[in-house]
């Protein structure tokens, strides 16, 4: 059976707009975000839902079981907002200090208007959908906690698939993605030498920790140029600096600070490890010693080839070969969807909404407080997310 969510979406529209600009008036950061799920939780009174809210964080699970036995599928929609002051000028802007600057209340509208159009063909759905909604994107690891929580038992096993939509400024209406590695794995990169302190005047009696710091920020981007491939790049920068309070004070402690980006597990292993043979060559050779800190904050998000392929087509089949596009190279930004991806196969979408009137080429991106994104595409987006879902359903 063929459904037409792209028609049965339009009726959502208004409700859908509603939703969107009430949680971007309210918008709330991390994991304990107790509107956000409160409204989620109206949104989707009466739906014949199986609901489990978190433990650690306010999530929302919801499982739609079909009338018809097949595979488990799940879709995402991340929930929280970035402690950015909003400059947007929009009726419905946020005054609390903080914004959805990256386009999650439009994720989690577009999911519950998934839910809608899903839960009004249960009879006919084959296999069950489950609705992640998701705090704590925004560098907080929400999945993997959800995740460790129990996500899957509650859904009923693990999925035999996920998608999710993110939306970003562009083309509007424009559905990108590519099969393997989409975005990149996001880490960080702390060192600290430790020397000897004493008075400015007298080097001779202390060991000065800051001449390390300082040449190893320059030798890393040696490092990384002669190190590794240009065909499985990495993108990394020299963020944070620090030393002593005073000026004629030699500390005993100075530290560097970077941002690594990485597009492989392979590159993500490697780094730390040059990385540490680097700072400590580099401490012995001015009499310190280094001590090093790498935390990998996200995995690399890898797209499966069959997936990506699936959700091409289908989506392609829906909205026209024009609304599809693979993009020829993957983003340097970072998704903790990788954690859902690491378990299952699934693909990472994008959609263009930027709003009629911007021009794509030189509108505010993701995470800036000027950025606007359309509300007008929620219709579609709900609608690709069941697409996805139920023709995925159909597969097995």
């Amino acid at each position: 059976m063929t459904v037409d969510f792209t028609t049965e979406a339009a009726a959502l529209a208004a409700d859908l707009s509603e939703l969107r600009r009430d949680l971007h008036r309210n918008p709330e950061l991390g994991l304990d975000l107790p509107y956000t799920q409160k409204r989620i939780l109206q949104a989707l009174e009466g739906l014949p839902l199986e609901i489990t809210l978190g433990r650690e964080l306010s999530s929302v699970v919801a499982v739609l079981r079909g009338g018809r036995p097949g595979p488990i599928t799940l879709l995402r929609g991340d929930m929280d907002a970035l402690p950015v002051v909003e400059n947007t000028g929009l009726e419905f802007a946020s005054q609390n200090g903080s914004m959805h600057a990256c386009g999650h209340d439009l994720h989690v509208s577009g999911l519950v208007g998934a839910a809608r159009l899903l839960a009004a063909h249960q009879a006919e759905l084959a296999g069950t959908v489950a609705f992640m909604f998701q705090p704590g994107e925004e560098g907080m690891g929400g999945a993997k906690i959800m995740i460790d929580e129990g996500m899957f038992d509650a859904i009923g096993g693990i999925p035999d698939a996920a998608y999710a939509i993110h939306v970003a400024p562009g083309a509007p209406g424009t559905f990108v993605t590519r099969p393997g590695t989409i975005m990149a794995g996001a880490n960080t990169l702390h060192v600290t030498m430790h020397g000897k302190g004493g008075h400015s005047s007298r080097p001779q009696d202390s060991i000065d920790p800051v001449r390390p710091v300082l040449e190893f920020g320059q030798a890393l981007y040696a490092m990384i140029s002669g190190s590794f491939s240009v065909f499985d790049p990495i993108v990394a920068e020299v963020t944070q600096l620090s030393a002593g309070d005073a000026v004629n004070v030699i500390p005993s402690t100075a530290s560097i600070g970077a941002s690594v980006r990485t597009l492989s597990n392979d590159t993500t292993k490697r780094f730390p490890e040059l990385a540490t043979r680097l700072a400590e060559s580099i401490a012995a050779a001015h009499r310190c010693s280094a001590e090093v800190e790498w935390t990998e904050q996200y995995p690399v998000t890898v797209n499966d080839a069959a997936e990506a392929a699936f959700a091409s087509a289908t989506l392609t089949e829906s909205f026209g070969p024009g609304r599809v596009v693979t993009a020829p190279d993957p983003v340097m930004g970072s998704e903790d969807f990788s954690y859902v991806l690491n378990e299952v196969p699934g693909t990472f979408l994008f959609l263009f909404v930027s709003p009629e009137g911007v021009d794509p080429a030189t509108a505010a991106t993701n995470h800036s407080p000027e950025v606007l994104f359309d509300d007008g595409h929620l219709p579609d987006q709900a609608a690709a997310l069941a697409t996805l879902a139920w023709q995925r359903s159909l597969r097995d």
